[in-house]
């Protein structure tokens, strides 16, 4: 059994330093709350829209601008931690978000499709680009449109969230996830019950399926709450992290976190066997932290870049509350797994300067070849940090 060691207000306010063992403010860095024993270093700058994260083994990082309609190749030519070579590996793909590598093919989604692309010559451009399912060919137009993308050695996974809030999509093919083969045959239901789940992957050594998702809004809306005093909608419902397997439900729009019904599904009347066959979470977060893009650490490539107790726990990003009366989220988190469950949860890095304001809205973790992590923020500015583990 392990414990994780957490002493009283382990932080450090610091101004990013824009280059690697820089300790100088650089005008053009956020300010951000680091916990003791990390160091935060910009890797790339003026990156507008900078979303979902990849890293192949020769430390390309590959990142989705949906808004941009296309994915950009870094590379970091001189091993100084900040990415110099820029390259736009594919565009036109208007959405284009979700993203993993497989068998030197970068996958990645847009809202309504499902692509591949590699790079044959090495200059960070894309001269392959096969369409799995061609834009338009899958549901996922409007509302939580982000389409998680998960590749296997046999199969894929993918998802689209809810067009609403709280919307009952049964009879559709949103709020599911479905696995299909390499070539977009054999179409199986995997699970059901999804809200907004934007990233999926696999517990290293395990075939477990697992992703975060956001949970609903205005919970408290049927008991008074409204914009600013909302006492009940502040604290629930939860986002969740979850384990998802083959045939499972998941409870949305009915059931949130552990079972609670949705007030507005009150008086339907299938709720007590919705109830019954929700899976609960394998961990609820703090409610309206949006949890978008995440890690697990990977032993084989930890390579002492990490603690060795940090080997398969998650680092994740959360976006950040839109939904809350004050600010909550916008930070890097660690889950912390032992014995393959979730027990406990630390704030890495906030993006908060000194006065409360907020400096950065995360959305990915990567882990790179040689174990040390990057996240990216697409607010205040679009960029990518090196987030690196100095001791105690």
């Amino acid at each position: 059994m392990r414990r994780a060691k957490c002493r009283g207000f382990p932080w450090l306010i610091a101004a990013v330093a824009a280059t690697a063992g820089c300790g100088a403010k650089q005008p053009t860095s956020p300010e951000l709350v680091v916990r003791e024993g990390y160091r935060v270093t910009v890797a790339v700058e003026d990156l507008p829209g900078a979303r979902f994260l990849e890293m192949d083994a020769s430390g390309t990082l590959y990142v989705s601008r949906p808004q941009r309609g296309d994915i950009v190749s870094l590379r970091d030519e001189d091993g100084d931690g900040v990415f110099e070579l820029r390259r736009t590996f594919v565009s036109g793909y208007a959405s284009a978000h979700g993203m993993h590598l497989h068998d030197g093919w970068l996958w990645f989604s847009t809202s309504t499709g499902v692509h591949k692309a590699r790079d044959t010559t090495g200059d960070g451009i894309a001269d392959e680009v096969v369409d799995i399912f061609p834009r338009g060919s899958l549901t996922g137009r409007g509302g939580h449109w982000w389409r998680s993308l998960l590749v296997t050695d046999e199969y894929f996974f993918t998802s689209v969230g809810d067009t609403g809030n709280i919307s009952d999509e049964r009879g559709s093919d949103r709020q599911k996830i479905f696995r299909y083969r390499h070539d977009g045959s054999d179409k199986t239901l995997w699970s059901s019950g999804i809200r907004n789940t934007e990233k999926l992957r696999m517990r290293p050594g395990t075939e477990e399926i697992w992703g975060f998702d956001h949970g609903s809004d205005w919970f408290g809306q049927r008991h008074g709450d409204k914009q600013g005093n909302q006492p009940i909608t502040d604290l629930w419902p939860p986002e969740e992290l979850n384990k998802y397997v083959r045939g499972g439900f998941y409870g949305h729009p009915f059931i949130t976190g552990p079972r609670i019904p949705r007030p507005e599904y009150h008086d339907h009347p299938e709720l007590h066997e919705l109830a019954a066959k929700t899976i609960p979470p394998e961990m609820n977060l703090p409610a309206h932290w949006a949890i978008n893009g995440w890690a697990f650490i990977e032993p084989s490539r930890n390579k002492g870049a990490l603690p060795r107790e940090h080997e398969g726990d998650v680092y994740f990003a959360a976006h950040g509350s839109w939904n809350s009366t004050e600010p909550v989220g916008y930070c890097i988190g660690r889950v912390l797994f032992d014995e393959g469950k979730p027990y406990g949860m630390l704030q890495i890095v906030k993006g908060f300067d000194s006065r409360g304001r907020v400096t950065a809205r995360p959305v990915d973790v990567v882990q790179a070849p040689d174990g040390r992590l990057f996240f990216s923020t697409d607010a205040p500015r679009g960029m990518v940090f090196r987030l690196e583990w100095v001791g105690p």
